[in-house]
């Protein structure tokens, strides 16, 4: 038998040829990359319309804050061209070399994150008060950074609510804002016209934002992916309109004032003497009430993190991850899906209508204009960037993208580079869709992919003989 010719033998290419080719490569990757964002900066951010000392509408252009934009572009771009293209490389000649050994699976980042994130959030969370007073010489100079972390962990919780909904069961809802603004006006409409307390309105907010979240499970029942995101995000406009239209009891667009302000279990925080102040011996200051409204919403969110954590691991919770995962398989276990669904929209409108009632007590003033669907977006983001079904990455998600247009306002270099009427609020969608453009390429399941399985194999115990013919398991 005759044997087969050799193969052929391919010199490999130079490494200087192979690094001429990376360079061009790259090159034209991060140019098309600026063209891109030049094509996109001309509309939006290149023209600007402002009012003279005439009230006549000028319009006036920001050439330099593009091409400061667009060189960032092709250097990001130039970048991650030239390092995809060596780890490529290595990978090819790792998996050339490669050898059978015993593999142990590596521990992750996710898992590393949960193991020091958890407790680190949680002890900065407790302490967030004393820090900013102490680095701002007192409570009153830290009224901004207390504000800062209100608004930081009522997203937090509004995130944790959604994820429910969308990172547990798996069902797309973009009208999240809607039992947002149900458990907003309840508190408001119930405080303002029959004066009862918070502590009474905050549990019916929650009820009736859960009884909203069924009326709109029933009609969903049978949608998924697409179709469902349109219904809930029809559902959410449906309650906006309603809330403007129905003047006679939102006061439609002019919204509602004058809410009555949370008290410390009766005690009110003023400067009588039946006061928080005067009870408790303290010097009087405006910034006992947004301490306790800065606790307040920490004890709400972390309720909600319990809640649902516990119900992760409950029968409904599995329920939940099965219809995830795959909804015909669900049904074929036995599992009722009509139920599994009302149960989860029920649950995540409920903390959310509890979120509204904090915001409406923390305001003082409510109006349609703060339920849009903006809102709705910014929530889905935080829950798909921070990881579905991950309860710290939704928080640290939350945190970055709530606290970090603040964090860069204070940065003075950034005037320096962008001129002096920078803003990085008007940016903030831009910053939401980079990060989400950045998030989809590099980690698609999130900042913290990795989640505990809610249903785990403990240790080896025996079992009945009746249900294994050995006798153990």
């Amino acid at each position: 038998m005759n044997a087969p010719p050799p193969a052929p033998i391919v010199a490999a290419a130079p490494k200087s040829a192979r690094h001429g080719s990376d360079l061009t490569t790259a090159f034209k990757t991060a140019a098309v990359g600026a063209l891109v964002m030049l094509g996109l900066s001309i509309p939006i951010i290149a023209f600007r319309t402002d009012l003279d000392m005439g009230n006549e509408l000028i319009l006036t252009t920001r050439w330099r804050v593009v091409a400061i934009l667009c060189l960032i572009v092709f250097c990001v771009r130039f970048v991650l061209a030239l390092s995809g293209a060596h780890l490529t490389r290595r990978r090819l000649a790792s998996r050339k070399e490669a050898i059978v050994t015993k593999v142990e699976a590596p521990v992750t980042f996710g898992q590393r994150l949960l193991a020091v994130a958890g407790p680190a959030f949680l002890g900065i969370a407790i302490a967030y008060p004393l820090i900013t007073a102490i680095i701002n010489d007192g409570l009153d100079g830290s009224r901004y950074w207390i504000d800062l972390g209100i608004l930081v962990l009522t997203y937090v919780m509004l995130g944790w609510g959604l994820n429910i909904v969308v990172g547990l069961a798996g069902l797309l809802d973009l009208g999240y804002v809607a039992f947002y603004a149900v458990g907003a006006y309840s508190y408001a409409l119930l405080a303002t016209t029959y004066g009862l307390s918070f502590w009474i309105c905050l549990p019916i907010a929650g009820i009736l934002a859960a009884f909203w979240g069924i009326l709109l499970g029933f009609p969903v029942l049978r949608l998924r992916g697409d179709y469902l995101a349109i219904v809930t995000l029809a559902f959410g406009e449906i309650i906006r309109m309603v809330l403007i239209n129905w003047v006679d009891l939102t006061n439609g667009g002019a919204g509602i004032a004058s809410i009555p302000r949370v008290s410390f279990f009766g005690i009110p925080f003023t400067a009588n003497d039946d006061g928080f102040a005067a009870v408790f011996g303290l010097e009087y200051s405006t910034m006992h009430r947004m301490v306790f409204l800065y606790y307040l919403i920490l004890m709400l969110a972390l309720v909600t993190n319990i809640v649902t954590l516990r119900l992760r691991r409950l029968p409904v919770g599995r329920a939940w991850e099965a219809l995830r995962e795959d909804e015909i398989a669900c049904r074929s276990l036995g599992i009722n899906t009509t139920n599994t669904k009302l149960t989860a929209f029920a649950m995540g409108a409920m903390f959310g209508g509890f979120a509204g009632a904090f915001f409406a007590v923390r305001q003082g003033f409510i109006s349609p204009e703060s339920f849009n669907f903006l809102e709705s977006a910014i929530i889905l983001s935080i829950v798909v960037l921070g990881g579905m079904g991950s309860q710290i990455g939704v928080a640290i998600a939350a945190t970055v993208m709530v606290a970090g247009p603040e964090m860069l306002r204070n940065l003075g270099f950034l005037s320096v580079i962008f001129g002096s009427d920078f803003d990085p609020n008007q940016y903030r969608l831009l910053i939401f869709g980079a990060a989400m453009v950045a998030m989809m390429v590099w980690r698609p399941r999130g900042l913290v992919s990795h989640r505990d399985p809610s249903a785990v194999l403990g240790e080896r115990k025996a079992i009945s003989g009746s249900l294994v013919k050995e006798g153990h398991g």
